[in-house]
């Protein structure tokens, strides 16, 4: 039966509404409905509270996500192009920021890393959020590696799950070389270049002693500035001790706990509860940012990356650092990349 809906319904006083045709067969019967919501077309962030410890707590403690690998782009997706993740965390942060009832952040990363220019890009905003003198906490997920240890070392205190893996410091630089199997099938590249190197780390020709001897000096600078950001966001180590955690190698919780590369091993309660200490509140509102038509239910709810980006409620993204045909420089745990 299809109900009449008030004119009134339509057109309410400056109130967001969701008008839902429901096609049903006869009760006995279990067959799909469909159902239609228009959305508005703002996309700006709104904010949903994930959990309330009573009525009366007023003040927020913002959980923000960083997941997937981190590009300073649009992230590939299979029906259209997803959110750049740099310009999304730093809308986050800054709503974060600005809203003086939020009082502390809880930045859950789930990301093996990604580009260099993108993770530092990250770790950048963090420490402008930290003028603010709000505590932002990190706490890992599944894996928060390379990139994803990176930014997490702004951080103020770092939590990881008793099963997530971390670690992988370093820096890595994916080059393929496509010239015997050029060669295979009678195809030859032939550049014009107004130098030497103009064509330094061509996928059509074997790279020669002195390019790698560049990309490797390159790769020394970026290694060095990893080092160098690990140890000043973790008072317990020194550079010499970073450096003898940091030869690409992931470890366990345990073993990141133990080495001081983390400060505790805790649930995500938990961390809020420590969050809780921490600011000396007894009550507090869990609240996350996400566009318009995304659902979260809860802490554990994850936002799906872009509209479009799921097909048959499997999701597909692209392996991002395949994008490009040119060499690019990756803070990124990627032992399938060889």
């Amino acid at each position: 039966m299809m109900h009449n809906v008030r004119r009134s319904d339509l057109h309410g006083h400056r109130r967001p509404f969701a008008l839902s045709f429901v096609l049903a067969a006869l009760p006995a019967c279990s067959s799909p409905s469909l159902l239609i919501t228009p959305v508005s077309s703002n996309r700006g962030l709104v904010e949903t509270e994930l959990s309330r410890d009573s009525f009366f707590a007023r003040d927020k403690v913002a959980l923000i996500d960083v997941s997937g690998v981190l590009i300073d782009g649009p992230r590939l997706q299979l029906l259209g192009e997803g959110e750049n993740p740099v310009s999304l965390f730093t809308e986050q942060l800054d709503r974060a920021r600005r809203d003086s009832s939020v009082r502390g952040v809880i930045l859950r990363i789930n990301s093996p890393g990604g580009a260099v220019v993108a993770a530092e890009l990250m770790h950048e905003e963090i420490t402008h959020f930290k003028k603010s003198r709000k505590p932002i906490v990190a706490v890992m997920m599944d894996v928060a590696a390379s990139g994803g240890y990176y930014i997490a070392c702004a951080c103020d205190e770092i939590v990881a799950q008793p099963s997530t893996v971390t670690g992988s410091i370093g820096v890595i630089m994916q080059m393929f070389d496509l010239s015997g199997t050029m060669n295979l099938i009678g195809v030859k590249s032939d550049a014009i270049t107004s130098g030497v190197h103009k064509d330094t780390g061509s996928l059509f020709r074997p790279m020669r002693p002195e390019e790698r001897e560049q990309f490797q000096g390159i790769v020394n600078d970026m290694y060095e500035r990893f080092v160098g950001v690990v140890a000043a966001g973790r008072s317990k180590l020194d550079e010499a001790a970073v450096r003898e955690l940091a030869d690409g190698r992931v470890y366990t919780a345990h073993q990141a706990l133990e080495a001081g590369l983390i400060d505790r091993i805790a649930t995500i309660r938990a961390t809020v509860a420590g969050m809780k200490k921490r600011l000396g509140a007894k009550r507090v509102r869990l609240v996350t940012y996400h566009r318009p038509a995304d659902y979260r239910p809860n802490y554990y709810a994850l936002a799906p990356t872009a509209p479009g980006g799921d097909l048959n409620l499997l999701k597909i993204e692209g392996a991002t650092w395949l994008e490009h045909t040119t060499p690019r420089f990756m803070y990124l745990w990627a032992p399938g990349a060889q």
